[in-house]
């Protein structure tokens, strides 16, 4: 699966923009704030249906404008996939598929799997369990739209249940039985969602291993630990321990939505022991991982966007990363860089086509290898 061909209105810093890519490696370079990872994130919005950077739509409108188009012809499975994305301000977002309209966005989900790594990345280590749940859950529901669904509808029983719990405190009232046909929901929908994190996450692990070895040269251990309130306990049973302490706090303070991961080097937490290139090769491994677990589960190569990646590495990770990912195992990848010199050596070790498109205020011009 590759992306043949991208066109842009409006979109963030850029007014009109199409480009054909080739279908292994793509490189955009150029200054910061020139515009690289918008292109990023617009092939990012054609897969998730949103920004990776900013959630809010209106956001991604170009300055004095009040609309943006979006759109990506792609091949796959032998082809031709048109998906459409447009947004006017005040207006709900269209997504189509063959100029067919979506009637939900979680349709789309799976269809075009994608893997982003960039410097954002950076709040999986440093930031709270919801950046963590946020990854695993975005991982599963590529592929899982059972476990998608569950998700949705978890989530809209858990704000109902909290609702419910604030209205009981300002009413100084209780219904018992309500509460109870809240839990069931609840410990039913999570307790597949929970089963089914334990058992990604236990088939990441050693991938994910495989790949932190293979670009640190095995000099360090690294574990991915599932933290969870449901390994200890019955869901429906933690609810009904936890509903005088819920009524107080006015919020449901145990379940799934409470999980975490703990990313551990040498068996501690990363974020206290690892230094900045250490948590970069953390991250792009997972990250690889994440690749190679989707292209297993879905049967198809996803697209690989590498954003700034290589700001803290030396030259030798540079072309270890690039001779990696050039292999026959990953399918489309693009590649943003300031360091234009940096990508077309790593790109001289390798015998596979690529395309550099120097980016400029105003233009974007390419080079073929």
């Amino acid at each position: 699966m590759y992306l043949k061909k991208l066109s842009l209105i409006n979109f963030k810093n850029f007014e009109h923009v199409e480009l054909e890519f080739s279908e292994k490696i793509n490189c955009f370079t150029g200054l910061n704030g020139i515009g690289k990872t918008n292109l990023l994130d617009a092939i990012y919005y054609l897969s998730f249906c949103k920004s990776y950077f900013n959630q809010i739509d209106s956001q991604n409108i170009k300055h004095d404008t009040d609309f943006f188009v979006i759109q990506g012809e792609f091949v796959r499975q032998e082809r031709l996939e048109m998906i459409y994305c447009g947004l006017k301000s005040g207006k709900k977002k269209i997504f189509k598929r063959n100029d067919k309209e979506y009637e939900k966005l979680s349709e789309h989900i799976g269809l075009i799997p994608a893997v982003i790594i960039s410097p954002d990345d950076n709040t999986l280590i440093i930031g709270g369990s919801e950046e963590r749940r946020k990854y695993i859950d975005s991982v599963i529901s590529q592929f899982d739209a059972d476990y998608l669904h569950r998700l949705i509808k978890y989530n809209r029983i858990l704000m109902q249940r909290n609702k419910m719990l604030k209205d009981f405190s300002a009413q100084k009232t209780v219904f018992k039985e309500t509460l109870d046909i809240y839990d069931e929901q609840l410990a039913a929908e999570g307790s597949v969602i929970f089963s089914k994190r334990l058992d990604f996450i236990d088939k990441l692990l050693p991938i994910f291993q495989k790949y932190y070895s293979l670009i640190s040269k095995g000099q360090e251990t690294v574990d991915l630990i599932f933290k969870s309130q449901l390994l200890e306990a019955n869901f429906i049973e933690m609810l009904q321990a936890a509903r005088n302490k819920d009524m107080m706090l006015e919020y449901t303070s145990v379940g799934i939505h409470k999980d975490d991961l703990s990313l551990e080097l040498q068996n501690r937490a990363i974020k206290k022991i690892g230094s900045q290139g250490q948590q970069k090769t953390y991250l792009a491994a997972l990250k690889f991982a994440q690749y190679e677990f989707l292209k297993s589960v879905s049967g198809l190569k996803p697209i690989l966007l590498l954003d700034d990646i290589f700001d803290k590495f030396d030259s030798e990770r540079v072309g270890q990363i690039i001779e990696l990912t050039a292999d026959a195992d990953f399918g489309q990848i693009f590649i943003t860089d300031t360091n234009e010199n940096r990508i077309k050596n790593a790109l001289s070790q390798i015998s596979v086509k690529s395309n550099v498109y120097s980016i400029e205020k105003n233009t974007i011009e390419l080079e073929q290898k």
